[in-house]
C-alpha cells in the first residue's frame, strides 16, 4: 500500500507502509505532489472546503465561503466572497462559462459570465436543507442534500429525479454524499460506505404525460470496506477517496488513519481492488470524512485531493516513473527493456545508464558471465565504457568472464586490454589461452609480445602440445611460416597440409617429405603429386630413397594416376611391389609397358611368384612353360584351362590333355571345359580303360547338352543368316530398278564434259553405272575377251569391284 508523505521542505512523495515494506511487489498506479503557491497562501488564513476542476482553471472553495480562481499551477486569478459560511461544492460546465455552487446555507447558487467577464449569480435550488455536494455535466447539474441526490435538467429547466440516501443512520453532514459524472448521461453517487452508478436515459413519448422527458436508472450498486469522501472516473474504473478509522492495538481506542486513495473495478454487485495508496496529507488525524474531496482533470488523468491544510494532485504514473519502480525493486532487466521499448517517450532516463546499473548489480551478486553477457548489448560500440569495464573485472579477478565477449571488430579496443586478458589465460588456462588465440584476429593485439610471452612459458614446458601449437598459430598470424610449419610437423598436426597449401610452403618442405610421409601419407603423397611443378617426382623419389616403403608408395600412387609419367622407375617399382605390396605387382606387370621383362621374370622366379612369372612367360612368348608351370606348380586345371583358352593354341591344348590324361581331377575339368576349342573325342578316345574318372556321367550329359546347343545355335544363324540376305538381296533388286535422273548438270567421269550434248539433235551413247558414275560410251575402254561387261573404271581403281552398267541411253 503506497502512502504520500510530508518531508521537512513540505514535498510530497510515495513511500510503503511499514508493515507490508519487504513484502510489496505490486507497483503503484499514482503519484503525488502537493499544490503550492497561491493554495499555500489561502490555506495560512483559511481553510479548504472543496474544489472543481476545468481545463483551463481551478475553483477553490473554502470554510469562510470564499471562492478562489486559480490557474493550473495554484495561483490565484480571482476572488469570491459567496456566502458567509462554508462553501460545501463547487461546479463549472465544460465551457467554464456557469459556476454552480452550493454552500451550508442551504442555497444552490447559479454564477453565470457576462460582459467583461463579470459573473452574474441566480438561486437555482432552496428550502430543503444544506446542500453537501454538486456536480455539472452538459445540460445536467446533479447535487446532494440531507434528503437524497437531485438531478436537474438546465435546458428543460426540469428536475429529473431524486435519488434518496440509503444509510440514514449516518449523519449527512459528517458523511456528506459524493458525485461525479463519468460521462454527460453516467452519474456516479459515493454515500457512506456506498456506491450507486445511475444512468439518465431518455423517455418514451408515450409515457411523457406530464412527466420530465428523462428519467434516471441505477445500474449497478456495491458496498466498499471504508467511508467515501470523493469519487471520480479512470477509463472504466473508479477511483475513490475513502475516510479511515482504525483501533490503536495498546489503548484500544479509534483513530483517524490517513485517507485512502482507491482504484477500484466495478462489477454488477461487488468491486475489484487494483491499487489503495494511503496519503500523509497535513492533519489528517483532525480531519473527518467531511473534510476531504477528490476532483479531478479527465483530460490530463489529474486529481486533486482536498483537505482542509492541503491540497495533494495524483497523477498518473508516467513510464519514467514505471522504470523509477523497477530500478527500486533492483528489476533491472525489466526497467532496461522497458527502457527501450519506450525509449522515444522516457524523459528523465537514459538506456545506458539503466544498463551500467544494471551491470554493477550483476556484478555485485556475483553473476560475472550474465554480467559480462549483457556488456554486448548495453556497452554496444562505446569503445570507451568497454575499456572501463574490463578494468573493472580485472580488479575483481574476472577477466575470464569477460573474455568471450569482448569486441573484435567495430569497435576495436587498445590492443592492451586483449594483451592483459591474453596474459591473464596464459598464466593459468592453457586451453583458454589457445581458443582465444584461434577466435580473436591476429591485428587486436601486439603478436610479438605474446609470442614472446609463449615462449618464456615453453622454457618451462618445452613439450606442452597446446602451447606449441598456439605459438604455430602465433607464428602464421606473423606470416613466420618457416617456425610453424616446424612446429607443425613435429606436433604431427592435421593443419600441416592446409598452412603448405594456403601460404606456398612447397619450397619449404623439399627437406622434410620423409616427416609428412610419416605423419600421414595418403596426404603427403596426395599433396606431392598434385603440386609436381614445384617439388618435382625426382627430387621426391631421392628424398625417399632410405625409407623404401615410402618410396613405394608414392610411385604406386604416381602409376595409379598416369602409366607413363614415372616410367623411370617402374624396373624399381618392380622390387618395391615384390618387396612391400605383392597383391599389386601383378596388376602393375599387365598395365605397365616400360618394365623389363626379363628383370621381372628373375625377380618372380627368384620369390617363386608363380602368378606372376607364368603372366611374364606367356607375355615373353613362353606359353607352354606358362602351362606347365601352372599344371606344376599351381595343380590347377580350371587356370590351365582357362590360360589355354586365351592363347588359343592348338599345342597348348595338346600339351595340357598330355598332362591330364593320367589324373582323372584334370580329366574331369577338361570334359567340362574343353567342349568349344577341341573336338571331346579326342580326349575320350585317350582315356584308359578301367580308369575312374570323377562325375563322368554328368561330365559326358554337358558335352551332349554344348553340343546340342551349338547345333541349334548354328541353324539359328543361318536361319538368319538366309533371312538377311533375302532381304538385303530384294532391297538391292528394288533400288536398281529405280530410274536415274541425267540431265546437262550431269558430267562425263572420263572427260569431265557435259553428259548431254548441247545440241539435242546431235546423236549420243552415255552409260549409267549402279554406283551414279556416268560416262560416254566412247570415253570407256572397249571391253576384252576376258571381261565382256563393261565395268566403272572409277570404282574398279577404288578396289570395289567391277560395277556393271544398269542403263544405256541412245539416240
Amino acid at each position: 500500500m503506497a502512502e504520500a508523505e510530508e518531508q521537512e521542505t513540505g514535498s510530497l512523495e510515495e513511500s510503503t507502509d511499514e508493515s507490508e515494506e519487504e513484502e510489496s511487489e505490486e507497483e503503484p498506479k499514482l503519484k503525488y505532489e502537493r499544490l503550492s503557491n497561491g493554495v499555500t497562501e489561502i490555506l495560512q488564513k483559511d481553510a479548504a472546503s472543496c474544489m472543481t476542476v476545468h481545463d483551463k482553471f481551478l475553483a477553490l472553495g473554502t470554510h469562510y465561503g470564499k471562492v478562489y480562481l486559480l490557474d493550473i499551477q495554484g495561483n490565484i486569478t480571482q476572488k469570491f466572497d459567496v456566502s458567509p459560511v462554508k462553501i460545501n461544492q463547487i461546479s463549472l460546465d465544460e465551457s467554464g462559462e456557469h459556476m454552480g455552487v452550493c454552500s451550508e446555507d442551504g442555497k444552490l447558487l447559479l454564477f453565470e459570465r457576462s460582459w467583461m467577464s463579470r459573473w452574474k449569480s441566480s438561486v437555482l435550488h432552496e428550502g430543503e436543507g444544506h446542500i453537501r455536494s454538486v456536480k455539472w455535466r452538459g445540460h445536467l447539474i446533479a447535487w446532494a442534500n440531507n434528503m437524497g441526490v437531485k438531478i436537474f435538467d438546465i435546458t428543460s429547466r426540469q428536475r429529473i429525479t431524486n435519488v434518496p440516501r440509503d444509510d440514514i443512520s449516518l449523519r449527512p453532514d459528517m458523511y456528506p454524499c459524493s458525485l461525479c459524472w463519468k460521462d454527460s448521461v453516467t452519474l456516479i453517487i459515493g454515500w457512506g460506505a456506498s456506491v450507486k452508478i445511475c444512468s439518465v436515459k431518455e423517455r418514451h413519448a408515450s409515457e411523457m404525460r406530464d412527466l420530465p422527458s428523462r428519467y434516471v436508472e441505477i445500474v449497478s450498486q456495491f458496498e466498499t470496506e471504508f467511508y467515501i469522501s470523493g469519487l471520480a472516473p479512470l477509463c472504466d474504473q473508479l477511483v475513490v477517496l475513502s475516510y479511515v478509522k482504525e483501533v490503536s492495538e495498546k489503548t484500544e481506542r479509534e483513530y483517524c488513519a490517513r485517507p485512502r486513495l482507491d482504484i477500484i473495478q466495478p462489477l454488477s454487485e461487488t468491486c475489484e481492488e487494483i491499487s489503495s495508496d494511503a496519503l500523509t496529507v497535513r492533519g489528517f488525524q483532525e480531519n473527518e470524512c467531511r473534510d476531504y474531496h477528490l476532483e479531478y482533470s479527465e483530460g490530463d488523468s489529474l486529481f486533486y485531493i482536498v483537505s482542509p491544510r492541503d491540497v495533494v494532485v495524483a497523477k498518473e504514473r508516467d513510464q519514467d516513473d514505471h522504470i523509477d519502480w523497477l530500478l527500486e525493486k533492483k528489476k533491472y532487466e525489466e526497467a532496461l527493456m522497458a527502457a527501450e521499448i519506450s525509449q522515444k517517450n522516457i524523459k528523465r532516463h537514459k538506456i545506458l545508464d539503466i544498463g551500467l546499473a544494471y551491470i554493477n548489480h550483476l556484478v555485485e551478486k556475483g553473476e560475472y558471465d550474465i554480467a559480462a553477457r549483457k556488456c554486448q548489448k548495453i556497452l554496444g560500440k562505446n569503445a570507451a565504457l568497454w575499456e572501463y569495464e574490463v578494468y573493472k573485472f580485472k580488479e575483481i579477478g574476472q577477466l575470464k568472464a569477460i573474455s568471450p565477449y569482448l569486441p573484435r571488430g567495430d569497435p576495436v579496443l587498445k590492443p592492451l586490454i586483449y594483451e592483459m586478458i591474453l596474459h591473464e589465460f596464459l598464466e593459468s588456462d592453457y586451453e583458454g589461452f589457445a581458443t582465444l588465440v584461434r577466435e580473436w584476429p591476429g591485428d587486436l593485439y601486439n603478436n610479438s609480445v605474446i609470442v614472446q610471452a609463449v615462449r618464456d612459458h615453453l622454457k618451462k614446458d618445452s613439450q606442452n602440445r597446446t602451447l606449441l601449437q598456439t605459438l604455430a598459430e602465433l607464428y602464421t598470424y606473423d606470416k613466420n611460416y618457416g617456425n610453424a610449419l616446424e612446429i607443425y610437423l613435429t606436433l604431427r598436426h592435421k593443419d600441416v597440409f592446409q598452412l603448405i597449401h594456403k601460404h606456398n610452403l612447397f619450397s619449404s618442405i623439399k627437406d622434410k617429405i620423409v616427416l609428412l610421409m610419416d605423419f600421414d601419407s595418403e596426404k603427403a603423397v596426395d599433396m606431392l603429386l598434385d603440386n609436381e611443378d614445384k617439388i618435382s617426382i625426382k627430387k621426391v623419389v631421392e628424398e625417399l630413397e632410405d625409407r623404401p616403403e615410402l618410396q613405394h608408395v608414392y610411385l604406386h600412387k604416381l602409376f595409379k594416376r598416369d602409366h607413363h609419367k614415372g616410367q623411370r622407375y617402374h624396373e624399381k617399382q618392380i622390387s618395391l611391389y615384390a618387396e612391400y605390396d605383392r597383391p599389386n605387382l601383378l596388376p602393375f606387370l599387365r598395365d605397365s609397358t616400360h618394365c623389363p621383362l626379363e628383370k621381372a621374370l628373375e625377380i618372380c622366379q627368384q620369390r617363386n611368384f608363380v602368378e606372376e612369372t607364368v603372366y611374364l612367360l606367356s607375355r615373353m612368348g613362353n606359353s607352354r612353360s606358362a602351362l606347365k608351370m601352372i599344371m606344376k606348380e599351381l595343380h590347377d586345371v580350371d587356370k590351365a584351362i582357362e590360360f589355354a583358352k586365351e592363347q588359343d593354341d592348338g599345342e597348348l591344348w595338346e600339351d595340357l590333355i598330355l598332362y591330364s590324361i593320367d589324373k582323372p581331377p584334370f580329366i574331369t575339368g577338361l570334359l567340362n571345359n574343353i567342349g568349344t576349342h577341341v573336338d571331346p573325342i579326342l580326349l575320350i578316345h585317350r582315356i584308359k580303360e578301367g580308369m575312374e574318372i570323377p562325375n563322368l556321367r554328368d561330365s559326358l550329359v554337358k558335352i551332349l547338352q554344348d553340343y546340342n546347343l551349338q547345333i541349334l545355335l548354328r541353324e539359328g544363324c543361318k536361319k538368319i543368316l538366309v533371312a538377311d540376305s533375302l532381304s538385303l538381296l530384294k532391297k538391292m533388286h528394288r533400288t536398281q530398278m529405280k530410274g536415274v535422273l541425267v540431265d546437262e548438270e550431269n558430267i562425263c567421269e572420263s572427260c569431265l564434259s557435259p553428259i548431254l550434248p548441247s545440241d539435242a539433235a546431235k546423236p549420243f551413247s552415255v552409260l549409267v553405272f549402279h554406283c551414279r558414275h556416268m560416262f560416254h560410251k566412247e570415253c570407256l575402254p572397249m571391253p576384252s575377251l576376258s571381261s565382256p561387261a563393261q565395268s566403272c573404271s572409277i570404282c574398279c581403281a577404288k578396289h570395289r569391284g567391277p560395277v556393271s552398267a544398269i542403263l544405256e541411253m541412245k539416240k
